[in-house]
């Protein structure tokens, strides 16, 4: 019987160290600087979600992509359809986009009709 109490007594004492609570407190002494600035800053508008990404064909044979956002109230269009997008916009839904330069669409995201900043018109759809 006095040998089963020390075999008994150190899984005891070993998981009475497991209760023990952390000495250690974590103090943060250094205020973030731009706190202020951050609490007074304009509320961030994040951009729209892409509602629909079509590659069209034009009738000279020349493809486009127009990327239509949700709102209609933007469009990407890309004259070829692997040149750089060009942002287009509207004040008010379902009227023409436009951006500087003279660029012009117009129409839905089965077909529409774009003007270059050349100039150029081009009819097109998916």
């Amino acid at each position: 019987m006095k040998s089963i109490l020390p075999l008994l007594a150190a899984p005891l004492c070993v998981l009475a160290a497991c209760n023990a609570q952390p000495t250690t407190e974590v103090v943060n002494d250094n205020p973030d600087p731009m706190a202020t600035q951050l609490a007074n800053a304009a509320p961030v508008e994040l951009p729209p979600a892409i509602r629909a990404d079509k590659t069209m064909r034009c009738a000279d044979g020349s493809v486009i992509g127009v990327v239509f956002f949700q709102g209609d109230k933007q469009v990407n269009v890309r004259v070829p359809n692997t040149a750089q997008p060009q942002r287009l916009t509207t004040a008010e839904a379902g009227q023409p986009y436009t951006a500087e330069g003279g660029w012009k669409l117009a129409g839905s995201d089965s077909a529409v009709t774009v003007t270059t900043d050349a100039g150029k018109s081009l009819t097109c759809h998916t």
